[in-house]
């Protein structure tokens, strides 16, 4: 059987409640071996190291504060959120810019997200980036912060080719690849087509963005596969050729989830 990884995903998302363990082992079933479970904030971080630490060696935490969650004490979140590096993180993530519901902390978003670079590369860990209506301020940040010489990947990604490639240029960077490839009409699917397969990794962002044919219920990392699948469909490849070099693609930019 083909072996993925999720690089991103929300399995102690309230969603999921007593059925998490189980979307774990169905997952596993799937040939979904490892899933690194995003941080949000303070609220959430109790509950997903929880989850993590009941299957040691399948999930794997992120430490960082969602943009969304940036308030006036988003400095007090970030201090609360230092300890948990200690605790098997294996990247800064999910942080970044999100402009889509509110501006009201505009700046303060932006400097959070600067700190978090800056530990980032203080830790030597990859970044997982969430970006939404924001592009031109993140690359901006992101060129401003080459001196870091950051690593990472911006999930979700539906951007185009021509932001991945000027995102390259401030460092070594990757897209997560989620199930709006499936969607009819999704912008993505062309796009895809100038991205190389050795920046792609893979993600299901569940339980949100969930991959046709299960539309309309709720996202699993079971459904990788089905991601996958399309992948190699658009890009003429065969599954097992994506599945192989995805999963190499997380391990290289997540180290800390490969034995190897």
């Amino acid at each position: 059987m083909p072996e993925f990884v999720d690089t991103h995903t929300h399995l102690s998302d309230a969603a999921f409640g007593p059925d998490a363990d189980a979307a774990v082992q169905r997952a596993v079933d799937a040939g979904v071996t490892r899933m690194i479970q995003a941080d949000v904030d303070a609220r959430e971080r109790d509950a997903m190291y929880e989850l993590v630490g009941r299957h040691p060696g399948v999930l794997f935490p992120m430490v960082g504060l969602y943009p969304g969650s940036v308030d006036a004490d988003w400095r007090g979140e970030i201090d609360r959120m230092l300890p948990y590096r200690e605790r098997g993180a294996v990247a800064v993530g999910e942080i970044g810019l999100d402009y889509h519901w509110s501006t009201e902390f505009v700046a303060q978003q932006q400097e959070a997200l600067r700190v978090q670079l800056e530990l980032a590369a203080a830790w030597d860990l990859p970044v997982n980036i969430h970006l939404r209506d924001a592009t031109e301020d993140f690359l901006r940040i992101i060129e401003d912060c080459a001196h870091l010489h950051l690593r990472g990947n911006l999930h979700a990604f539906s951007g185009s080719a021509e932001v991945f490639q000027r995102l390259q240029r401030s460092g070594d960077w990757y897209v997560g690849i989620g199930g709006v490839l499936t969607f009819r009409n999704a912008g993505i699917a062309r796009d895809i087509l100038r991205i190389p397969l050795d920046r792609i990794v893979l993600e299901t962002d569940s339980p949100y963005l969930t991959p046709v044919p299960h539309r309309g219920e709720r996202n699993e990392s079971a459904y990788i596969p089905l991601i996958a699948a399309r992948l190699a469909e658009l890009k003429g490849l065969s599954p097992a050729q994506v599945a192989a070099e995805t999963t190499a693609n997380a391990c290289k930019l997540f180290p800390k989830i490969c034995p190897c």
